[in-house]
């Protein structure tokens, strides 16, 4: 397969925008595969696109990394590109409009749009001060994706979540769109909606958004079926709908089939042997496809955790592939599935979060993790494995959290601080505050004051040094001036 970068502004200096830009530049997608850390690596995209896929996205990238970073560059976007793998868009996450332009720019060439990440909800976003975190400061985002749609020779995206209140979300996906972004995905959920907490994403507020705006949406949220997505397009009137979870758990999801695991799985392996990725990656892929199965040969998932290898990885996978056809040799047909699931486990489906725990059930008799740790040191049986290895390593070692050793805190940032630390600081803050005083620490074997005592006096010596040697120095003598008659 030949690699190439995309031609810049391949429709002439005039970029398209809006609904000429999905008709046009994105083939009038439909089914989209959502932006997915560590999970929408090429070999996933191909996979995809092969069963239904109209559209991909990459992982979502940091733009900061990506602008400072040649290998970082080259591992995520310039050695993941391949003509079958279009059309694309290139997610950043970013809080700074020149680093996202700039990271945009970079990347402009090899691909079809450039998305902004405003939906991450997760607490890595949080704490970098991206992603859904972004959604109160408007004037932020309006700059960003305003400087974007005039510096780029390619359109600018945005993917979002909804606030509570519907005219809050239209308001500001009106901004976005009034911005220069020139296509919307709206996932249906608030950020606090993540986890046990997911819950029902609101198609009422996608639907709001759709008829407020005059640029393209993609729905995102409740896409397990491809029955779900039509009926998506059909209550809310997007242009296309997108899945993560639905399709990590079976890629055939927009064919609208339910194929055996090992038929995806072997796919994607192949797929992985021409295109190579982190063997995290594919671990982890392994681990959604087979999710259901590995909740019943429970021995094989503790071996796929602990595989080094793509070949381990493969022999792994066929071992899942005997066991279930043997299971499935055996099923009789029309045989209700057991347990919650719709189909037989090796069927590719779903997987449905729990409900959160009622936190009355405690009382009842259902303990929870942490009445379970309370009794870990009273009884070795109840410690967890990594306790069990620990307290091997140190059987004077004590997990009771109400004996745990308390830290005294840093004056200024409130980590633990140095014990033998001068100034009762952390060893972050101490190395600021020595710097800045031109002081020693020897708790955190800090030692600028001593430092700069030893430069002096390597300067005055050599300064001694060179003077002494111009005194030593033997004069040459002058021939004495000739005496005339």
């Amino acid at each position: 397969m030949k690699l190439l970068p995309a031609d810049v502004d391949s429709f002439g200096s005039t970029k398209l925008q809006g609904m000429d830009f999905w008709k046009n530049t994105l083939r009038g997608a439909r089914f989209v595969l959502a932006p997915m850390v560590d999970q929408s690596e090429l070999a996933w995209r191909l996979l995809s696109r092969r069963h239904g896929v109209q559209l991909c996205y990459t992982p979502m990238l940091h733009a900061q990394v990506f602008v400072r970073d040649a290998n970082y560059r080259k591992e995520n976007l310039y050695c993941e590109v391949c003509s079958e793998d279009r059309p694309l868009i290139v997610q950043f996450c970013a809080n700074d409009p020149e680093v996202f332009v700039q990271a945009a720019l970079l990347a402009q060439d090899y691909c079809d749009a450039i998305d902004l990440n405003l939906g991450c909800p997760q607490m890595i976003a949080k704490r970098g001060h991206y992603g859904a975190f972004l959604q109160d400061e408007w004037d932020l985002l309006e700059k960003m994706v305003q400087l974007a749609h005039q510096k780029l020779s390619v359109p600018v995206t945005c993917k979002i979540r909804v606030f509570p209140e519907i005219e809050k979300t239209v308001e500001y996906a009106k901004m976005l769109e009034k911005a220069g972004c020139q296509l919307l995905t709206v996932h249906g959920r608030t950020k606090e909606q993540k986890g046990p907490l997911t819950g029902i994403a609101s198609w009422e507020h996608i639907k709001a958004v759709r008829n407020a705006v005059n640029i393209p949406v993609f729905a995102n949220g409740n896409i397990q079926y491809l029955n779900d997505a039509e009926r998506c397009m059909r209550e809310t009137a997007v242009q296309g709908v997108m899945s993560a979870e639905g399709n990590l758990h079976n890629p055939a999801l927009f064919e609208g089939r339910n194929p055996v695991v090992w038929e995806m799985a072997e796919e994607y392996l192949d797929l992985v042997r021409q295109f190579p990725c982190s063997l995290s990656f594919v671990r982890a892929h392994l681990f959604k496809l087979w999710h259901h199965t590995l909740q019943v040969h429970q021995e094989l998932r503790e071996e796929l955790a602990k595989v080094k290898t793509l070949e381990g990885v493969m022999a792994v996978n066929r071992e899942l592939k005997q066991r279930c056809q043997e299971e499935a040799h055996n099923h009789n047909v029309g045989e209700v599935a057991t347990g919650d699931l719709p189909l037989p486990h090796w069927i590719c489906q779903p997987y449905v979060r729990p409900l959160p725990k009622d936190p009355g059930k405690e009382e009842s008799g259902v303990r929870g993790k942490r009445a379970l740790e309370e009794e870990e040191d009273t009884n070795t049986e109840l410690l967890s494995k990594n306790k069990q290895k620990k307290k091997l390593r140190n059987p004077n070692k004590c997990f009771d959290p109400s004996i745990k050793p308390k830290y005294a805190k840093c004056e200024q940032c409130g980590n633990p601080k140095g014990n033998k630390c001068v100034f009762h600081l952390c060893r972050s803050c101490c190395k600021k505050k020595a710097f800045r005083e031109l002081a020693d620490c020897a708790g955190h074997g800090l030692f600028f004051k001593t430092k700069y005592e030893k430069s002096l006096q390597c300067k005055s010596v050599q300064n001694v040094e060179v003077s002494g040697t111009d005194i030593t120095e033997p004069k040459i003598l002058q021939p004495p001036p000739e005496i005339k008659a």
